[in-house]
């Protein structure tokens, strides 16, 4: 009974490490005039889609969920 405690503490340690600490940064969207409000993957293809000025390799993970991985900047004023 204590060796299945102890292996389910493990286990369960060893995963909310690698939840915690994720192997990847992927970069945030640019701050700039062309990528402030952009907030579709509509938006993203219009430049990174196939024949567009800005492609994405073809080795880029899947390219319908583009938020998943590049995060926005949000910014919000107070007061």
């Amino acid at each position: 009974m204590k060796g299945a405690l102890g292996f389910f503490i493990l286990v369960v340690v060893i995963v909310g490490a690698l939840l915690i600490f994720p192997k990847h940064k992927w970069p945030p969207l640019p701050d700039d005039q062309f990528h402030r409000g952009v907030a579709t993957v509509a938006a993203c293809m219009g430049c990174h889609g196939p024949g567009k000025s800005h492609p994405l390799a073809a080795s880029h993970p899947p390219k319908f969920s583009c938020f998943k991985c590049h995060k926005t900047k949000i910014k919000t004023k107070k007061g």
